[in-house]
């Protein structure tokens, strides 16, 4: 067992890894309790090194956390959406192709029990989602990126 103080975007947590197994970790973060799937195996070490991409639990159930690799960056011209605060994506108001205008609700981010409209800073094209319906996300986080 091992146990890290973590500190992302700002926030502390307190991570304890229990068990690792092929591509599948025991977790628990802030007392709550995650299984936490790696897109591969992990090699375990007497000293392993497991970044947990998580955002605050919503609730107290444990909850399984799919943990994959970082996405592109948007192109260098783009506008990128980010997280105004850690939370679950309820749901996607638009689709990738889709022409957006500034202040349109394109996703449905819910913090602290509250549901939250990420609007659209700017006109232009969504290029694309950066997240999918029901991921963790942090502070910060690239949710969209608009043309």
């Amino acid at each position: 067992m091992k146990e890290y103080k973590l500190k992302i975007n700002g926030n502390d947590y307190n991570v304890t890894i229990d068990e690792v197994v092929e591509n599948t970790a025991k977790v628990e973060v802030n007392g709550t309790p995650f299984n936490v799937e790696f897109d591969q195996p992990v090699a375990v070490k007497k000293k392993p090194a497991v970044v947990i991409n998580t955002g605050r639990p919503t609730t107290p159930a444990a909850q399984t956390v799919q943990v994959s690799k970082p996405a592109a960056a948007g192109p260098a011209g783009g506008t990128k959406v980010n997280a105004p605060l850690p939370g679950v994506v309820l749901s996607l108001n638009a689709k990738e192709g889709d022409a957006v205008k500034k202040g349109q609700c394109i996703l449905i981010l819910e913090a602290m029990k509250m549901e939250n409209s990420i609007e659209a800073p700017c006109d232009g094209t969504l290029k694309q989602f950066m997240v999918q319906k029901g991921d963790s996300v942090l502070e910060g986080a690239t949710l969209a990126v608009i043309e």
